[in-house]
């Protein structure tokens, strides 16, 4: 078993930054991909970010992209997302997953393990 932990989520004004983190514990696979998820309320779960098990190759939602980046400390079993230009539109619970698999994905039926999820909120 894999247990991730999300933290870094908070209230912040449109243009803000924040950055989230996400421990990994357990049974960690380094070699895996990692990603980060977000869903708003009353919206389907969608894909951020993910990064390859390397840190080399990463991908990005059209949505987020340059603003967001997506890095991985294996060393630590750490993995993070620092999100920059934040607009009210981003607001939303973010999950941090995992999958054993090396390729970068973005379905969210091919991450094996998933976080609680932290909060963001951006206030215009």
């Amino acid at each position: 078993q894999v247990q991730l932990v999300e933290s870094g989520g908070g209230l912040v004004q449109a243009g803000g930054s924040l950055r989230l983190s996400c421990a990994a514990s357990g049974r960690t696979f380094s070699r895996g991909a990692m990603g980060w998820f977000r869903q708003a309320p009353g919206k389907e779960r969608e894909f951020v970010a993910a990064v390859r098990w390397s840190g080399g190759s990463t991908y990005y939602a059209d949505s987020v992209k340059g603003r967001f980046t997506i890095s991985r400390d294996n060393a630590k079993n750490m993995v993070y997302l620092q999100m920059n230009s934040l607009k009210p539109e981003d607001t939303a619970v973010y999950y941090c997953a995992a999958r054993v698999g090396s390729e970068v994905v973005v379905l969210t039926n091919r991450y094996d393990y998933w976080g609680q999820g932290t909060q963001v909120t951006v206030s215009s």
